[in-house]
């Protein structure tokens, strides 16, 4: 593979009681354990900010492969849930949750364009396997 960009960030503190920076400035926020998992919470954690990476990185997909379909994606989005929790062998996993609307498209046609995503996006790639990925095709919540 032939790298075209790479990101930089810096965690310190106290890991997901830290705080996270970028080598270009654009991110630089403190995190915290969410109250659900027994933090204090009120800041963003990794859930977050995976969450946020992947619902863009699978959008730009969706959109590339709706351009080569000659699919109208007005008014699309895409949104991420991304879970944390226990898997029983005394480690933590992560589910994924993509949730993807497309208002201008039939429902067959939109499952389809979702499904081709899936298979050119550089975040479903990397969980393949790894994580539980579900796709849902409608209205985001």
């Amino acid at each position: 593979m032939q790298v075209l960009y790479t990101a930089q960030a810096l965690a310190t503190g106290d890991g997901r009681d830290g705080h996270v920076t970028t080598s270009d400035g654009s991110i630089d926020l403190d995190l915290a354990v969410p109250k659900e998992m027994g933090g204090a919470g009120g800041a963003a954690n990794p859930e977050l900010l995976f969450a946020a990476g992947y619902s863009a990185c699978f959008h730009s997909a969706l959109r590339a492969v709706a351009r080569k379909a000659k699919a109208d994606v007005t008014g699309s989005t895409v949104q991420a849930r991304v879970g944390i929790g226990a898997t029983g062998a005394g480690g933590y996993g992560l589910t994924v949750e993509l949730a993807v609307d497309l208002p201008e498209v039939d429902p067959a046609t939109a499952t389809q364009l979702v499904e081709q995503a899936h298979q050119v996006c550089p975040y479903s790639a990397a969980t393949r396997g790894n994580i539980d990925v579900t796709l849902t095709v409608g209205e985001t919540r």
